[in-house]
């Protein structure tokens, strides 16, 4: 049945993090119930809500409270799935309450770091051209990871509205700006990747032989932070940084949620 959801997520042409995430956690309770040596399978039919809270208490007992909130609220679909095709009577999460998330503020880098990250890309190669304008952009405009690195030459407007159009989760697209500085940086960049033996390539982001992955980003924001004497580095960082000094210089919050792709208040 953890199959069959799947493909009814992909059906949806839900986002593919967004597949992975909802399946991660059927598969794990699936594994939770199954490493249980005292207990027979459990059939779809016979879940029940002793076995998701047990499931759920292993998930606190390793791992902080909002990835426990994750897998409860991915699990909410997976058991009103199997009610809405009719593989159990009741939905045994019907009245189970999230775990409880304590407020914990996030960890915002200072100015002074984010200047010192920024000064590590020094010199006008190809490769600190590239970086500090990845870094720019992040700070600039708080996108996320995914969205950076999925931009393509059509989706940098250098020319008139000084802008990014990206993808958001929910595969809703956005327009965010930037500023003077990172519009320099990115068109520095922009003047050496046209020189680029991928320069035909439709990816706006290019490594030394190719299009750069998310993975290759992460791992070059982690490498810059490290070269600042950073460390624990992540681009997702970034995105803290730019909420917070959005609302620090007077920023509208709901501004915020539309320049960030947040549709929740609770992730204001």
């Amino acid at each position: 049945m953890a199959r069959s959801w799947e493909r009814s997520l992909r059906a949806r042409n839900l986002a593919p993090k967004t597949v992975m995430t909802y399946m991660d956690a059927a598969l794990q309770l699936c594994d939770f119930l199954d490493a249980d040596e005292g207990r027979e399978d459990v059939a779809a039919a016979d879940l029940r809500r002793d076995h998701v809270e047990g499931y759920l208490a292993e998930v606190l007992a390793k791992s902080r409270p909002s990835t426990a909130n994750n897998r409860f609220r991915a699990l909410q679909q997976f058991t009103r799935f199997l009610h809405d095709e009719g593989e159990i009577e009741a939905n045994p999460m019907a009245r189970m309450k999230p775990p409880m998330v304590p407020d914990e503020p996030p960890d915002v880098l200072t100015i002074k770091e984010v200047k010192a990250i920024l000064a590590t890309c020094k010199g006008g190669d190809f490769v600190a051209r590239r970086d500090e304008a990845i870094l720019r952009l992040f700070a600039d405009t708080g996108l996320r990871l995914n969205e950076l690195a999925g931009l393509t030459v059509d989706d940098v407007d250098l020319d008139e509205s000084d802008e990014v159009t990206v993808m958001g989760k929910g595969r809703r697209p956005r327009a965010v700006p930037f500023g003077s500085k990172t519009g320099q940086a990115l068109d520095r960049y922009r003047r050496l990747r046209d020189k680029h033996r991928a320069a035909d390539s439709p990816a706006f982001w290019l490594g030394l032989a190719g299009p750069m992955t998310d993975n290759g980003v992460a791992q070059m924001v982690r490498k810059r932070g490290r070269m600042a004497g950073i460390e624990g580095m992540h681009p997702h960082l970034f995105r803290h940084f730019f909420a917070h000094n959005y609302l620090a210089n007077d920023g509208r919050e709901g501004d915020l949620m539309r320049l960030a792709g947040w549709r929740s208040r609770q992730m204001l």
